[in-house]
Protein backbone atom coordinates (compact mmCIF):
# COMPACT_ATOMS: atom_id res chain seq x y z
CA UNK A 1 0.00 0.00 0.00
CA UNK A 2 1.34 3.48 -0.84
CA UNK A 3 1.58 6.15 1.88
CA UNK A 4 -1.55 7.97 0.69
CA UNK A 5 -3.52 4.75 0.86
CA UNK A 6 -2.17 3.99 4.32
CA UNK A 7 -3.08 7.45 5.63
CA UNK A 8 -6.61 7.09 4.24
CA UNK A 9 -6.85 3.66 5.85
CA UNK A 10 -5.82 5.06 9.23
CA UNK A 11 -8.45 7.79 8.98
CA UNK A 12 -11.10 5.29 7.94
CA UNK A 13 -10.24 3.07 10.90
CA UNK A 14 -10.57 6.04 13.23
CA UNK A 15 -13.94 7.03 11.79
CA UNK A 16 -15.17 3.45 12.04
CA UNK A 17 -14.28 3.50 15.73
CA UNK A 18 -16.19 6.76 16.19
CA UNK A 19 -19.24 5.43 14.40
CA UNK A 20 -19.66 2.84 17.13
CA UNK A 21 -20.88 5.73 19.29
CA UNK A 22 -19.59 7.08 22.58
CA UNK A 23 -21.35 6.42 25.86
CA UNK A 24 -22.73 9.32 27.88
CA UNK A 25 -20.69 10.23 30.96
CA UNK A 26 -22.09 8.97 34.27
CA UNK A 27 -21.83 11.47 37.13
CA UNK A 28 -20.43 11.67 39.66
CA UNK A 29 -17.27 10.95 37.65
CA UNK A 30 -13.99 10.14 39.40
CA UNK A 31 -10.68 10.17 37.52
CA UNK A 32 -7.17 9.33 38.66
CA UNK A 33 -5.05 12.35 37.76
CA UNK A 34 -1.39 12.82 38.65
CA UNK A 35 -1.50 10.51 41.64
CA UNK A 36 -4.79 11.75 43.10
CA UNK A 37 -8.51 11.27 42.59
CA UNK A 38 -10.61 14.06 41.07
CA UNK A 39 -14.40 13.90 41.24
CA UNK A 40 -16.89 15.80 39.10
CA UNK A 41 -20.49 15.90 40.27
CA UNK A 42 -21.70 17.28 36.93
CA UNK A 43 -20.49 18.86 33.69
CA UNK A 44 -18.27 21.86 34.57
CA UNK A 45 -19.79 25.16 33.49
CA UNK A 46 -16.97 27.62 34.35
CA UNK A 47 -13.40 26.62 33.53
CA UNK A 48 -10.13 28.49 34.04
CA UNK A 49 -7.45 27.02 31.76
CA UNK A 50 -3.80 27.59 32.66
CA UNK A 51 -1.78 26.50 29.66
CA UNK A 52 -2.22 27.07 25.94
CA UNK A 53 -2.38 23.38 25.04
CA UNK A 54 -5.24 22.64 27.46
CA UNK A 55 -7.05 25.76 26.28
CA UNK A 56 -6.78 24.81 22.63
CA UNK A 57 -7.95 21.27 23.41
CA UNK A 58 -11.03 22.73 25.06
CA UNK A 59 -11.65 24.91 22.00
CA UNK A 60 -11.19 21.98 19.62
CA UNK A 61 -13.72 20.02 21.63
CA UNK A 62 -16.23 22.82 21.08
CA UNK A 63 -16.12 23.95 24.72
CA UNK A 64 -15.10 27.60 24.33
CA UNK A 65 -18.37 28.70 25.94
CA UNK A 66 -17.30 26.92 29.14
CA UNK A 67 -13.96 28.78 29.43
CA UNK A 68 -14.09 31.90 31.62
CA UNK A 69 -10.37 32.62 31.93
CA UNK A 70 -7.02 31.65 30.46
CA UNK A 71 -3.32 32.20 31.12
CA UNK A 72 0.15 30.86 30.19
CA UNK A 73 0.43 31.60 26.47
CA UNK A 74 3.49 30.95 24.31
CA UNK A 75 2.00 32.13 21.01
CA UNK A 76 -1.27 33.47 19.57
CA UNK A 77 -4.20 31.09 19.67
CA UNK A 78 -4.80 28.94 16.58
CA UNK A 79 -6.41 31.11 13.90
CA UNK A 80 -9.69 29.21 13.79
CA UNK A 81 -10.30 29.98 17.48
CA UNK A 82 -9.35 33.67 17.55
CA UNK A 83 -12.93 34.89 17.56
CA UNK A 84 -13.96 32.55 20.38
CA UNK A 85 -10.79 33.27 22.35
CA UNK A 86 -11.32 37.04 22.09
CA UNK A 87 -14.46 36.61 24.21
CA UNK A 88 -12.56 34.85 27.02
CA UNK A 89 -10.84 36.84 29.75
CA UNK A 90 -7.04 36.54 29.66
CA UNK A 91 -5.88 36.58 33.27
CA UNK A 92 -2.19 36.79 32.34
CA UNK A 93 0.14 35.96 29.49
CA UNK A 94 2.27 33.96 31.91
CA UNK A 95 1.54 33.31 35.60
CA UNK A 96 -1.78 34.62 36.98
CA UNK A 97 -2.39 35.21 40.67
CA UNK A 98 -4.36 32.75 42.76
CA UNK A 99 -6.90 35.50 43.46
CA UNK A 100 -7.46 36.21 39.77
CA UNK A 101 -8.17 32.53 39.08
CA UNK A 102 -10.54 32.12 42.03
CA UNK A 103 -12.19 35.42 41.12
CA UNK A 104 -13.65 33.81 37.98
CA UNK A 105 -15.64 31.44 40.24
CA UNK A 106 -14.51 28.33 38.33
CA UNK A 107 -15.89 24.86 38.94
CA UNK A 108 -12.78 23.45 37.24
CA UNK A 109 -9.17 24.60 36.88
CA UNK A 110 -7.08 22.87 34.24
CA UNK A 111 -3.32 23.30 34.17
CA UNK A 112 -0.70 22.27 31.65
CA UNK A 113 2.19 22.34 34.13
CA UNK A 114 2.39 21.27 37.75
CA UNK A 115 4.71 24.16 38.51
CA UNK A 116 1.67 26.43 38.09
CA UNK A 117 -0.75 24.30 40.12
CA UNK A 118 0.74 21.37 42.00
CA UNK A 119 2.29 20.48 45.34
CA UNK A 120 4.18 23.79 45.29
CA UNK A 121 2.46 25.64 42.46
CA UNK A 122 3.45 29.20 41.54
CA UNK A 123 -0.24 30.06 41.07
CA UNK A 124 -1.55 27.88 43.87
CA UNK A 125 -1.57 24.37 45.25
CA UNK A 126 -4.12 21.68 44.58
CA UNK A 127 -4.93 21.78 48.30
CA UNK A 128 -5.76 25.49 48.13
CA UNK A 129 -8.20 24.94 45.28
CA UNK A 130 -9.68 21.85 46.91
CA UNK A 131 -10.37 23.85 50.07
CA UNK A 132 -12.63 26.00 47.90
CA UNK A 133 -14.23 22.89 46.33
CA UNK A 134 -12.59 23.63 42.96
CA UNK A 135 -11.33 20.47 41.24
CA UNK A 136 -7.99 20.64 39.41
CA UNK A 137 -7.19 18.62 36.30
CA UNK A 138 -3.51 18.49 35.28
CA UNK A 139 -2.36 17.42 31.81
CA UNK A 140 -0.98 13.86 32.20
CA UNK A 141 1.99 14.78 29.98
CA UNK A 142 3.41 16.83 32.85
CA UNK A 143 3.18 14.18 35.55
CA UNK A 144 3.04 10.65 34.09
CA UNK A 145 6.55 9.22 34.05
CA UNK A 146 7.92 12.54 35.29
CA UNK A 147 9.36 13.85 38.57
CA UNK A 148 8.52 17.52 39.11
CA UNK A 149 10.04 17.67 42.59
CA UNK A 150 13.47 18.37 41.09
CA UNK A 151 12.48 21.96 40.23
CA UNK A 152 12.54 23.82 36.93
CA UNK A 153 11.02 21.80 34.11
CA UNK A 154 11.24 18.61 36.14
CA UNK A 155 12.89 15.33 35.13
CA UNK A 156 11.32 12.83 32.77
CA UNK A 157 11.73 9.27 33.99
CA UNK A 158 9.96 7.89 30.92
CA UNK A 159 10.07 9.29 27.41
CA UNK A 160 7.14 11.48 26.36
CA UNK A 161 4.60 9.94 23.99
CA UNK A 162 1.72 11.54 22.09
CA UNK A 163 -0.46 8.96 23.85
CA UNK A 164 -0.35 11.32 26.86
CA UNK A 165 -1.89 14.11 24.76
CA UNK A 166 -4.51 11.70 23.45
CA UNK A 167 -5.23 10.77 27.07
CA UNK A 168 -5.76 14.44 27.94
CA UNK A 169 -8.18 14.87 25.05
CA UNK A 170 -10.11 11.73 25.95
CA UNK A 171 -10.33 12.59 29.64
CA UNK A 172 -11.42 16.18 28.99
CA UNK A 173 -14.07 14.88 26.61
CA UNK A 174 -15.23 12.48 29.33
CA UNK A 175 -15.36 15.24 31.96
CA UNK A 176 -17.55 17.38 29.69
CA UNK A 177 -19.66 14.52 28.32
CA UNK A 178 -18.51 15.05 24.71
CA UNK A 179 -16.72 11.75 24.19
CA UNK A 180 -17.71 11.52 20.53
CA UNK A 181 -15.87 14.77 19.83
CA UNK A 182 -12.83 13.52 21.74
CA UNK A 183 -12.71 10.28 19.80
CA UNK A 184 -12.90 12.11 16.47
CA UNK A 185 -10.15 14.57 17.44
CA UNK A 186 -7.83 11.78 18.60
CA UNK A 187 -8.48 9.80 15.41
CA UNK A 188 -7.66 12.84 13.26
CA UNK A 189 -4.40 13.52 15.13
CA UNK A 190 -3.33 9.87 15.03
CA UNK A 191 -3.92 9.84 11.26
CA UNK A 192 -1.73 12.93 10.80
CA UNK A 193 1.01 11.40 12.94
CA UNK A 194 0.96 8.15 11.00
CA UNK A 195 1.00 9.96 7.64
CA UNK A 196 4.16 11.84 8.69
CA UNK A 197 5.81 8.58 9.76
CA UNK A 198 5.01 6.95 6.43
CA UNK A 199 6.30 9.94 4.46
CA UNK A 200 9.73 9.70 6.12
CA UNK A 201 9.83 5.91 5.97
CA UNK A 202 9.41 6.14 2.20
CA UNK A 203 12.71 8.06 1.84
CA UNK A 204 14.60 6.55 4.82
CA UNK A 205 15.52 9.33 7.23
CA UNK A 206 18.05 7.19 9.11
CA UNK A 207 21.45 8.81 9.52
CA UNK A 208 20.02 12.35 9.63
CA UNK A 209 20.66 14.29 12.84
CA UNK A 210 18.89 17.25 14.41
CA UNK A 211 19.12 19.84 17.17
CA UNK A 212 16.09 21.50 18.82
CA UNK A 213 16.86 24.96 20.29
CA UNK A 214 14.06 26.32 22.47
CA UNK A 215 15.58 29.49 23.95
CA UNK A 216 18.48 30.94 25.95
CA UNK A 217 18.78 33.20 29.00
CA UNK A 218 20.97 35.43 26.81
CA UNK A 219 21.39 35.11 23.08
CA UNK A 220 25.08 34.15 23.19
CA UNK A 221 25.14 31.87 26.26
CA UNK A 222 24.63 28.12 26.48
CA UNK A 223 21.19 27.43 24.98
CA UNK A 224 18.28 25.41 26.32
CA UNK A 225 18.09 22.52 23.87
CA UNK A 226 15.93 19.41 23.80
CA UNK A 227 17.07 16.19 25.41
CA UNK A 228 16.01 12.67 24.54
CA UNK A 229 12.83 12.26 26.56
CA UNK A 230 10.75 15.35 25.83
CA UNK A 231 8.50 16.18 22.86
CA UNK A 232 11.37 16.88 20.41
CA UNK A 233 12.91 13.56 21.39
CA UNK A 234 9.62 11.90 20.47
CA UNK A 235 9.53 13.76 17.14
CA UNK A 236 13.06 12.66 16.31
CA UNK A 237 12.40 9.08 17.35
CA UNK A 238 9.27 8.49 15.26
CA UNK A 239 10.94 10.07 12.22
CA UNK A 240 14.06 7.92 12.73
CA UNK A 241 16.19 11.05 13.16
CA UNK A 242 19.03 11.25 15.71
CA UNK A 243 18.78 13.98 18.34
CA UNK A 244 22.40 15.10 18.85
CA UNK A 245 21.72 15.94 22.51
CA UNK A 246 22.09 12.73 24.49
CA UNK A 247 20.87 14.03 27.87
CA UNK A 248 17.61 12.66 29.25
CA UNK A 249 16.80 16.06 30.76
CA UNK A 250 13.92 17.81 29.07
CA UNK A 251 15.75 21.11 28.34
CA UNK A 252 19.44 20.84 29.31
CA UNK A 253 21.84 23.75 28.80
CA UNK A 254 24.57 22.71 26.36
CA UNK A 255 27.55 24.74 25.10
CA UNK A 256 27.70 25.80 21.44
CA UNK A 257 31.14 24.26 21.04
CA UNK A 258 29.70 20.86 22.01
CA UNK A 259 26.77 21.35 19.64
CA UNK A 260 29.06 22.45 16.80
CA UNK A 261 31.15 19.32 17.30
CA UNK A 262 28.00 17.22 16.91
CA UNK A 263 27.27 19.18 13.69
CA UNK A 264 23.52 18.45 13.28
CA UNK A 265 22.09 18.16 9.76
CA UNK A 266 18.95 20.11 10.73
CA UNK A 267 18.43 22.77 13.40
CA UNK A 268 14.92 23.49 14.67
CA UNK A 269 14.46 26.80 16.48
CA UNK A 270 11.50 27.74 18.64
CA UNK A 271 9.20 30.62 17.70
CA UNK A 272 7.13 32.22 20.45
CA UNK A 273 5.37 35.46 21.27
CA UNK A 274 6.47 35.46 24.92
CA UNK A 275 9.61 37.44 25.80
CA UNK A 276 11.02 36.05 29.01
CA UNK A 277 14.44 35.71 27.37
CA UNK A 278 16.03 37.56 24.42
CA UNK A 279 16.31 34.28 22.52
CA UNK A 280 12.55 33.80 22.67
CA UNK A 281 12.73 35.83 19.43
CA UNK A 282 13.30 33.35 16.59
CA UNK A 283 14.79 36.05 14.34
CA UNK A 284 17.50 36.74 16.94
CA UNK A 285 18.21 33.00 17.05
CA UNK A 286 18.57 32.97 13.27
CA UNK A 287 20.85 36.02 13.27
CA UNK A 288 23.05 34.50 15.97
CA UNK A 289 23.40 31.18 14.18
CA UNK A 290 24.51 32.88 10.98
CA UNK A 291 26.88 35.43 12.55
CA UNK A 292 28.59 33.62 15.41
CA UNK A 293 32.02 32.28 14.38
CA UNK A 294 31.28 28.85 15.89
CA UNK A 295 27.65 28.24 14.94
CA UNK A 296 27.98 29.69 11.44
CA UNK A 297 30.28 26.82 10.47
CA UNK A 298 27.75 24.09 11.20
CA UNK A 299 26.42 22.25 8.14
CA UNK A 300 22.80 23.04 8.98
CA UNK A 301 23.56 26.76 9.05
CA UNK A 302 25.79 26.85 5.96
CA UNK A 303 23.20 24.88 3.98
CA UNK A 304 20.21 26.82 5.31
CA UNK A 305 18.61 23.77 6.94
CA UNK A 306 17.03 25.69 9.82
CA UNK A 307 13.39 24.92 10.62
CA UNK A 308 11.25 27.42 12.54
CA UNK A 309 8.88 25.53 14.85
CA UNK A 310 6.10 26.90 17.00
CA UNK A 311 7.41 26.65 20.56
CA UNK A 312 4.21 24.84 21.49
CA UNK A 313 5.09 22.05 19.08
CA UNK A 314 8.42 21.61 20.91
CA UNK A 315 6.54 21.02 24.17
CA UNK A 316 4.22 18.09 25.03
CA UNK A 317 1.08 19.67 23.58
CA UNK A 318 -1.61 19.18 20.98
CA UNK A 319 0.62 21.16 18.60
CA UNK A 320 3.41 18.58 18.77
CA UNK A 321 1.68 17.07 15.73
CA UNK A 322 2.51 20.26 13.80
CA UNK A 323 6.16 19.83 14.78
CA UNK A 324 6.14 16.24 13.57
CA UNK A 325 4.80 17.31 10.18
CA UNK A 326 7.25 20.20 9.72
CA UNK A 327 10.24 18.09 10.73
CA UNK A 328 9.09 15.30 8.41
CA UNK A 329 9.09 17.80 5.54
CA UNK A 330 12.58 19.00 6.49
CA UNK A 331 13.87 15.42 6.52
CA UNK A 332 12.32 14.70 3.11
CA UNK A 333 13.71 17.93 1.64
CA UNK A 334 17.19 17.12 2.94
CA UNK A 335 17.15 13.57 1.61
CA UNK A 336 15.89 14.71 -1.79
CA UNK A 337 18.61 17.36 -2.00
CA UNK A 338 21.20 14.65 -1.31
CA UNK A 339 19.76 12.50 -4.10
CA UNK A 340 19.69 15.37 -6.58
Amino acid sequence: MNRQGLAVGVIAAGLAFISAGAQATDYPLTLENCGRSVTFEKVPERVVSLGQSNTEILYRLGLADKVVGTAVWFNPVAEEYREANAKVKRLADNDPSFESVVGQKPDLVTNQYQWHVGPNGAVGTVKQFNELSIPVYTAPADCVGKDNSTGGDGTRLDAFSMDLIYQTISEMALIFDVEDRGEKLVADLRAREQAARVTVESIDGSGISALFWFSSAEIDVDPYVAGQKGAPGYIANILNVRNVIESDDEWPKVGWETIASANPDIIAIGKMARRRFPADDWELKMKFLKSDPVTSQMDAVRNDRIVVLDAMSMNPTIRTIDGIELMAKAVVDLRQSQIN
